[in-house]
């Protein structure tokens, strides 16, 4: 690897050039053992820079990468192939430099002897926490490329339920930010032009003229004072949401909240029972499958839901008695978890639930959009409507005056 450096000599003369090694800093090691003071040492024209490991969150593996790799790898295990050459196939066809040196130490795991199972939970990042747990019961029960095929029908169903909600919520996202920038241009640009204008007119203002007037006069005074202020108080209330306190206030008004307290709670109880279906369905115990859930839950009052459970069925109180404790579970949940355990059919119950909340979700979703649509409207309607009339009413006082 080549690397351009410039430095001096102990006669102060400048030079520069290129020097290869390994790395820079034993670059920088032999630069110093020739004599040379360094003032810039970088990577050469022809070095790659390693951008994922510079800039991490930017080139994350998608979930949709490891849907296909599952399904793909699943196809070609099933066709007869074992298990180092489907890796080396799916490996030679990806296109992200990251996931690509993930499956090669995968790779070279498995021929030193490993389990894809166990290298798949070296990297959380990548591999949901059930994905490596499910694999390994594939690999014990021989059915592995069943496994891989229910892991990514899983996370397909997770992936097309969040991408619902954003698409959703990206049109009044759009016209909110549109609606401020319009309004910001108009109190920034043009009405202190007609401030200006009224001064030098003796002509009795109307009284939404004044207060819109008035508060354009603030803003110009005051407004990096109140754009200060609210910076701040915004990062207190972030500060305070980063905190584990805050993260569960958080978690827990997210599930209160009008309307959207709903989406998120179906939403979790969705995710909950598609989850622990799967889990059940593939022989785990329930008081492993509650420790993955909880594992991998990113809500907090969820996760303490959960673990009242784990520790009622400990105490032999079963899955639907500590359940129908917390409020977070609703009856229907409940009562079908019930009927599963008497009958034996836990996981079609929980699977027939998890369709039956993710249909919920997406129509309480559709609600939400159809009311957040011409409430905005309206709104930026009104805002627009009463800066429009202020300045019309006092055109219609000038010209009174002039006639």
């Amino acid at each position: 690897m080549d690397y351009q450096y410039v430095g001096y000599k102990e006669d102060k003369k400048l030079v520069w050039g290129t020097v290869a090694a390994a790395s820079q800093e034993l670059a920088a090691r032999m630069l110093a053992g020739q004599g040379l003071d360094i003032l810039t040492l970088k990577p050469g024209a022809g070095v790659q820079v390693n951008w994922e490991a510079q800039f991490p969150s930017l080139f994350r593996v998608k979930p949709a990468s490891v849907i296909f790799f599952s399904r793909q790898t699943a196809m070609l295990l099933e066709s007869g192939i074992d298990i180092v050459t489907a890796l080396e196939l799916m490996k030679s066809q990806e296109s992200s430099r990251l996931f690509k040196k993930v499956l090669a130490e995968i790779i070279s795991e498995i021929r030193n002897g490993g389990r894809l199972s166990a290298a798949a939970k070296k990297y959380p990042d990548i591999f949901p926490s059930i994905y490596p747990r499910l694999i390994s019961v594939g690999e014990r029960t021989g059915g592995l490329e069943m496994v891989l095929r229910q892991i990514a029908d899983y996370m397909e169903k997770e992936a097309n339920a969040k991408k619902g909600v954003k698409n959703a919520m990206l049109y009044p996202v759009m016209v909110s930010v549109l609606a401020v920038a319009v309004v910001g241009l108009l109190v920034a640009f043009v009405l202190p032009s007609f401030t200006s204008l009224y001064s030098n007119m003796s002509v009795e203002l109307p009284a939404s003229t004044k207060m819109m007037l008035g508060a354009v006069e603030a803003l110009n005074k005051y407004g990096l004072h109140i754009l200060g202020g609210m910076a701040f108080s915004v990062s207190l209330v972030f500060a305070y949401f980063r905190t584990e306190k805050g993260k569960y206030a958080w978690d827990n008004i997210s599930l209160r909240m009008p309307v959207v307290g709903s989406i998120n709670q179906v939403s979790e109880l969705a995710r909950f029972c598609r989850s622990l279906a799967l889990l059940f369905k593939a022989g785990l115990p329930l008081t492993e499958i509650m420790t993955l859930l909880i594992e991998g839950s990113n809500n907090r009052v969820m996760k303490d839901a959960m673990y009242a459970l784990e520790k009622g069925m400990i105490s032999g109180e079963g899955l639907s008695g500590p359940m129908a404790k917390k409020r977070i579970f609703l009856p229907m949940l409940v009562q079908m978890v019930r009927i599963g355990e008497e009958t034996g059919s836990l996981d079609t119950n929980l699977l027939a639930l998890a369709e039956n909340y993710e249909i919920q979700a997406q129509e309480k979703t559709k609600t939400l959009i159809s009311l957040i649509q011409p409430i905005t409207t309206v709104v930026i309607g009104g805002v627009i409507a009463f800066i429009t009339l202020s300045l019309v009413q006092v055109m219609y006082s000038m010209y009174g005056k002039m006639g």
